[in-house]
């Protein structure tokens, strides 16, 4: 995903006629490149960073079987968990799991439009702070420009998902299962929030990380154009 935020930013900074002189900063090993070209690799870089990174985690066990962002029960439920593998109901405990972690998996393909047009709106002062920035640095920009409007579309995937699996019978039986445990204290939690609140920051936990990795190393600059944009932050 990094490689298609970067990457399209510096097609931007062309459109309004002022890449010109850091492109001319190019080292003279990348003499020759065109708007074009540019504008070529910034394509390709935003169909491997959707690819890559926003498009595998709507697969199914996109988030559940990746360790970076798989959704653990809230905190306030982690005793729920412990408790029921405890006493030998770890399979319910698992199928609670799966259903938030396949309603996270559902939600995320609302994301690629919105990254999409938060990335077109990238002014000039934006993509000299982000090209130049920390390695989240455009990761922090969509954070900022895209959060409210995915948590909207979220939401409600979250929800929807949740009726489709039985989520709420699942969980109504688990958490009815833990409540009826001696000495325990009834919980009721919110859990459409609180996947909602996860999945976003899985994915971007996943841009983040290809973010890193393409500022960092040369060797994820998949083509010699990626190389040849992105040496300018090096």
């Amino acid at each position: 995903m990094k490689k298609f935020l970067l990457a399209f930013i510096l097609f931007q900074l062309v459109a309004c006629g002022e890449l010109q002189q850091v492109v001319n900063q190019l080292p003279q090993s990348t003499s020759g490149i065109g708007t074009l070209d540019i504008a070529a690799g910034l394509r390709e870089a935003l169909d491997l960073g959707i690819d890559k990174q926003v498009s595998k985690l709507t697969k199914e066990d996109g988030f559940f079987k990746n360790e970076l962002v798989k959704i653990l029960l809230p905190e306030e439920l982690q005793k729920v968990d412990k408790t029921l593998r405890d006493i030998g109901l770890g399979n319910l405990a698992d199928e609670g799991l799966k259903v938030l972690n396949r309603a996270a998996e559902d939600a995320v393909g609302e994301a690629t439009p919105i990254f999409i047009n938060a990335v077109k709106g990238i002014t000039f002062n934006d993509a000299k702070g982000i090209l130049l920035g920390s390695d989240n640095a455009a990761t922090q920009y969509l954070i900022s420009n895209t959060q409210t409007e995915l948590y909207a579309k979220f939401n409600p995937v979250i929800k929807q998902s949740f009726d489709k699996v039985g989520a709420a019978e699942i969980w109504s039986n688990l958490i009815t299962r833990y409540n009826n445990i001696p000495l325990t204290k009834n919980i009721n939690p919110d859990l459409t929030d609180y996947v909602t609140q996860e999945a976003l920051k899985g994915v971007y936990t996943m841009i983040a990380q290809e973010e890193k990795e393409i500022r960092t190393k040369v060797s994820s600059r998949s083509t010699d154009l990626l190389q040849k944009v992105f040496a300018l932050q090096d």
